[in-house]
């Protein structure tokens, strides 16, 4: 068995040496080459069929990579729009209903395009492996016959030549000559009906691609159609106005109650701090408010005179200013109306007003000029620091 084997194997190894001997010299014109030129032109023809399934092939399954991934994409958009189309709104059952028939749209267009093009294709593209190995083959054989052909040559132009060994040589030059002719035979005959079925595989194959196009697109145009149709009726009932809608409760006002100081000390805990102007409106800092604050102080009963003015111990003009209730009036410095102590820490938002801690006492005193005065605020002076500046008057308490 292994004198069987390496027998075969050095039998092998010796007619690939002999043709690859043989092909030397005949790409460098030793040798002579029997040429077809019928066969080259099939084969030529072959070799540019091959190359076009190949691409037809390798285009045509992208294109249905893109078609799955198409209706993947379609399948989670129409999802997504089911899902954010609120079941008030019209037509949301027809819009279901429709993205499932775009679904089965998609589905059905990728199942044809596999099962009618792409299995047809590859079945038409497996033809040309097999043929790639006959010619192969076939060229082998042509090889060896032209190898045998040349060595009867030398030995017939030979006259000391052995006629036993020439006798062989001829029959061995017949019989690589009839199984070359055979092969080339076969080739002659199947390689342009390969060539000639390109035009049938094509037609029916593109056939079948356009049609199941045509009727997907047809398709698809009726779904979005109505679907079309269902977000008309909504812009409609939008513009009418008759698109239900939830209902709300209007928002409570709220209201300006005055804070609430849990203790008198100045280190104590407070309530939350007021807004700046009586719980309304934020000073304007070109003079006025948007809109009138109650008082944080009501003016002292009986200091009224006779022409309606309140007296101010003799500080300031009474017709300005309305000394609250509590407010000590007595032994203050010139100019000082009254003062006040802090019940809020306040933080200053602009360049003229005072910013103080709980518990600070400041002296209010009058505006330089009338025209700045505020309603909800007072000009003051800090008893600590002497810093002036406008502060407001809810976050403080008369002394």
């Amino acid at each position: 068995m292994a004198d069987t084997k390496g027998g075969n194997l050095s039998r092998l190894v010796l007619k690939q040496a002999g043709r690859a001997k043989e092909k030397i010299l005949q790409n460098l014109g030793k040798a002579d080459k029997t040429t077809d030129e019928i066969f080259e032109e099939h084969l030529q023809n072959f070799n540019t069929q091959q190359v076009n399934a190949t691409r037809l092939h390798k285009d045509i399954n992208n294109y249905l990579r893109c078609i799955r991934a198409m209706q993947t994409a379609s399948k989670n958009l129409m999802e997504t729009l089911s899902d954010i189309y609120e079941k008030e709104w019209v037509g949301q059952d027809m819009l279901y209903v429709q993205a499932q028939n775009n679904e089965m749209l998609w589905a059905d267009l990728a199942h044809k395009l596999s099962d009618q093009v792409v299995i047809p294709l590859n079945t038409y593209q497996a033809q040309f492996p097999e043929m790639r190995k006959k010619i192969d083959k076939r060229g082998r054989k042509l090889i060896d016959f032209d190898a045998e052909r040349h060595a009867v040559q030398q030995m017939q132009n030979n006259p000391n030549r052995n006629e036993a060994k020439f006798i062989k040589a001829k029959e061995q030059m017949e019989n690589a000559k009839r199984t070359y002719e055979v092969l080339n035979s076969e080739l002659h005959d199947e390689l342009p009906a390969l060539h000639d079925s390109r035009i049938l595989f094509l037609v029916t194959n593109m056939q079948t691609l356009f049609a199941a196009e045509e009727v997907f697109h047809s398709e698809t145009a009726k779904v979005y159609s109505e679907l079309e149709g269902v977000v008309d009726k909504l812009a409609k009932e939008v513009q009418k106005g008759t698109l239900p809608r939830k209902t709300f409760p209007k928002p409570q006002p709220i209201t300006n109650a005055n804070p609430v100081i849990t203790n008198s000390s100045p280190n104590s805990t407070l309530a939350s701090p007021p807004k700046a102007t009586n719980g309304s409106s934020s000073r304007s800092k070109y003079g006025g408010i948007s809109q009138s604050p109650t008082k944080d102080y009501e003016p002292i009963g009986g200091h009224s005179d006779t022409n309606g003015t309140s007296r101010l111990n003799g500080n300031g003009r009474g017709d300005l200013y309305d000394i609250p209730s509590g407010a000590t009036t007595g032994n203050l410095p010139p100019g000082v109306l009254y003062q006040v102590k802090a019940t809020y820490k306040y933080q200053a938002e602009d360049m003229d007003e005072l910013q103080f801690e709980v518990g600070e006492i400041i002296d209010v005193i009058e505006y330089e000029d009338p025209e700045e005065q505020e309603e909800g605020w007072l000009m003051g002076v800090k008893d600590s620091t002497g810093q002036k500046g406008l502060f407001p008057a809810n976050f403080t308490k008369p002394i």
